[in-house]
């Protein structure tokens, strides 16, 4: 949001989820929806990021490792 890559965020609780969603703009559906259901932490993992269309990016145990996924990736080249 600080770099004006997404516009809007929301926090949501539920009763077996916590959820972050990523605006472009505040009008849209989300553009990224990370989730923290514990239930899963003894399966593939409680934290999870969610693309708009429904297609889950990255889930796992590690919060850090998850998001991630998120991070521009920076050209290289290749020889």
């Amino acid at each position: 949001v600080a770099q004006g890559e997404w516009r809007d965020y929301a926090i949501g609780m539920g009763r077996d989820v916590a959820i972050f969603a990523i605006f472009r703009h505040s009008a849209e559906m989300p553009l990224y929806r990370v989730e923290k259901r514990p239930e899963l932490r003894n399966k593939q993992g409680m934290y999870s990021v969610i693309a708009s269309g429904g297609h889950i990016m990255k889930r796992g145990h590690d919060i850090a490792q998850v998001l991630r996924v998120l991070e521009p990736k920076s050209p290289h080249l290749v020889e």
